[in-house]
Order: structure tokens, then sequence, then C-alpha cells
């Protein structure tokens, strides 16, 4: 049984205005390419399929397009909600998806053995029980009480996403007994873990409530994937969970990574899980610099670039070329007839009293309409077809204010 674990595509992302169609599609189409030359059986998408609750149409065309394409593999696909997935979008194509061979689990289920499913090899014998875990929202698992502390609240939420996960365990356990059985279990979640390393791109999602769960809260399966968290990682507990990471850089601290997936192997009682490479489909470079050291730094980041490929960037500019007013001027003739787009200069000045170095945050300018409007949409409590609604309002607004401009 070979199984990849992935996670945190964010179909549709914009990245300071640009557009991530090309690397997606490049990605998806390597991932095709990966399952045949591999003999995969089975992939797992732990959550963040799309980037927002509204994921434009070219976003849902390449999550078809890919599952579409998937079939003659005889793959299975199994996707899971994130948090920035919304349950009604995921669940509109559910039961068409069912027909080929993908099931969606946009959120957890009232009946929990709707939560398990058996996953099979090439033979079509079973090989693995799966406890499809999606983002657990606190609303679908606990009931709102008045008077509550913060603290109350928080370990309210973390006992039940443990007792969520605690029970999936045991009905996967009742399974592999009443069928006399022996199946590996893996189970699937979304969220952040306690001792993870975050990126800029990662997003709090349980902010006021439950900051980071517990890896020792969660059950002894035989592997645990993960999603949210954006670098691939292994935690250190007596269980073996593992955050895939995303496909593509999300963020310019991510530019440096290598991205890769899991490739889990079943055979038998033994278990190995090895690294698998992502290729860059579109380097991105952060470069701290002054303005004299910017062409050679520049040049130096261009290197490791294949002919014909943009490279984005993010420069910032330090000391006191931080003050200079035509900085933006300056630079832009510096990085003229290079492969290069400047995606975000930053200007960062010293603090001489306090000996430190701090880095302005970002202006919104750098923002799209779109971006500032996700932010604050995050920030409230609402349904997915409260964020659906109000999302849909918004784009009506800034298409009559386009408009009149």
């Amino acid at each position: 049984m070979r199984i990849l674990h992935t996670s945190d595509w964010h179909l549709g992302q914009h990245f300071i205005g640009r557009s991530r169609l090309a690397e997606h599609h490049a990605f998806l189409t390597w991932l095709v390419q990966q399952v045949t030359e591999l003999n995969i059986d089975a992939i797992i998408v732990a959550g963040d399929i799309f980037d927002t609750a509204t994921p434009p149409s070219y976003a849902r065309e390449l999550y078809n397009q890919f599952i579409v394409e998937l079939q003659g593999s005889g793959c299975q696909l199994v996707i899971l909600g994130g948090n920035h997935d919304a349950a009604a979008v995921l669940n509109e194509s559910k039961n068409l998806l069912h027909y080929l061979n993908t099931r969606v689990f946009a959120s957890s289920s009232a009946d929990l053995a709707q939560q398990l499913v058996l996953l099979h090899h090439q033979q079509q014998q079973p090989a693995a029980l799966l406890c499809a875990i999606p983002f657990l929202r606190a609303r679908d698992l606990l009931q709102s009480q008045s008077g509550q502390s913060a603290r109350d609240k928080q370990l309210s939420l973390q006992q039940a996403i443990a007792q969520h996960y605690q029970q999936l365990y045991a009905l996967a356990q009742h399974y592999n007994a009443e069928h006399q059985l022996q199946l590996p279990i893996i189970m699937t979640g979304h969220l952040t873990t306690v001792g993870v390393s975050t990126s800029e791109s990662v997003r709090d999602i349980y902010i006021g409530t439950l900051e980071a769960f517990p890896a020792d809260a969660f059950p002894p399966a035989d592997y645990i994937a993960l999603g949210h968290i954006h670098q691939s990682q292994q935690l250190k507990a007596a269980t073996d969970i593992r955050y895939s990471g995303s496909p593509i850089a999300l963020s310019f601290d991510e530019a440096k990574a290598q991205k890769q997936l899991w490739l889990l192997e079943f055979n038998g009682a033994v278990k190995t899980v090895t690294s698998l490479p992502v290729p860059c489909f579109q380097p991105l470079r952060s470069i701290k610099a002054n303005l004299a050291d910017v062409p050679v730094k520049v040049q130096q980041a261009l290197q490791g670039i294949s002919a014909g490929s943009t490279l984005w960037l993010e420069l910032v500019i330090s000391e006191t070329d931080a003050y200079l007013t035509d900085l933006q001027q300056r630079v832009e003739q510096l990085l003229q007839g290079l492969p290069v787009q400047l995606l975000r200069l930053r200007r960062q000045r010293s603090n001489q009293a306090a000996g430190l170095t701090a880095p302005v945050q970002q202006s919104l300018s750098e923002l799209t309409p779109e971006q500032v409007w996700q932010s604050r949409l995050h920030t409230e409590t609402l349904s997915d077809e409260q964020q659906q609604q109000l999302t849909t309002l918004h784009r009506q607004v800034l298409a009559k204010v386009a408009q009149t401009a």
C-alpha cells in the first residue's frame, strides 16, 4: 500500500497581486505523473484545498480537472476540508466525486462511522483504515455556554477535539477486531500542534480559544497526516505525526525551503516514510541588502534560476538607505533588464537606542482588496454560508466601484 500525504494547496491564491494559476497547474500535472510512476494507491490532502471560502472559477476548474486526470490511475483520493475551505463549496460536488474514486470530508459528521474510510491497494484488497478528520470548528463540536472564561473555552475545545480523535480511533480498532484484520490505522487533521515551526503565511485558526493542540492527545495511530502548517516536518512524539507542508511557497520566508510530500508505504506490519521533493515551479527570493549591494546579491540569486524563468523578489533595504525618498526608483533602475519582478520593497530602519533592527510591517498598498477582505473576514465568527454571502456582496461593490472609476 503506497500513500501520498499532501496538504495546503491553496488553489486560487494571489501572491501580492500575482496569480499562482501556472504553478498550481504545474504541480497538479506533476502529481498525476508521480501517481503513475510510483504506483500510488491513495492520496490524502489534509485541508486547505482552496485559498478562500469562495474560490474563483479557475481554481475550481483546476480541482475538478485534477480529479478527472487521476481516474486512469485507479488512485483513491481523500479530500479534507481546512480552515480556508468552505464546507458548502467542497460539499457541492461531494456526491458526484464519490463516483470518481474521491471521498470528500468538508466537516465532521454526527455519525462517526461516516469518517472511517477503508483504503484498498491496486489489487482491490483492504490495506489501511483512514480516520478522515477535517478542520474541526468549535461550533461543530461544542454547545455555546455563557459565562465561560477564555481558559474554560480553551480546555473545552481541546477536550472535544481529543475526544473526537479517540472515538474515531476506537471505531477503527473495533473494525479491525470485528473483521479479524490488522490493518494500519491512519488519521488526518488540520490544526496547529504544540512544537511546530510556522511561517508568515500560516493564519492562526483557534484565535481566542485554542492556539495549539498537544501532540500527546492524539491516539497511537500508525500515522497521523496533518495540514495547516506550511513547512514540512515531523513532530517529536511517540506517534508518527507529520505535516506535509504546502507544495509551493506561500510566503517569502518559505522561499528557500525544499517543498515535499510524504510517501508512506505499508508492507504488512512494516511501515516506511520517505520524502518526495516537489520541483520549484516559480522561484522566489527575499534579499536583505544595502542599496549598493543589491546588484551583486540579485545576480547571486539568479544563478540558480533556469533559463526563461522570472524571479519573484522581495527586497529589504537596510540601514541609512531605507530613508531615501526615491528608493523605489533607484531599485527599479538597478533591476532593469534582469529577469526579476519586484513584488515587495521593504525599508528596514535601525533602532539605535535598543540596538535592534525591525522591519516595517506590510503596508496596505501591498495587499489586494480581496486579501484585505479575507483578512478582515477571518476575524469574525461566521458560518460558511454567511462568509459566502458577504464575499459575494463585497465583490459586487468592488465591481461597481471599478465601473465608475
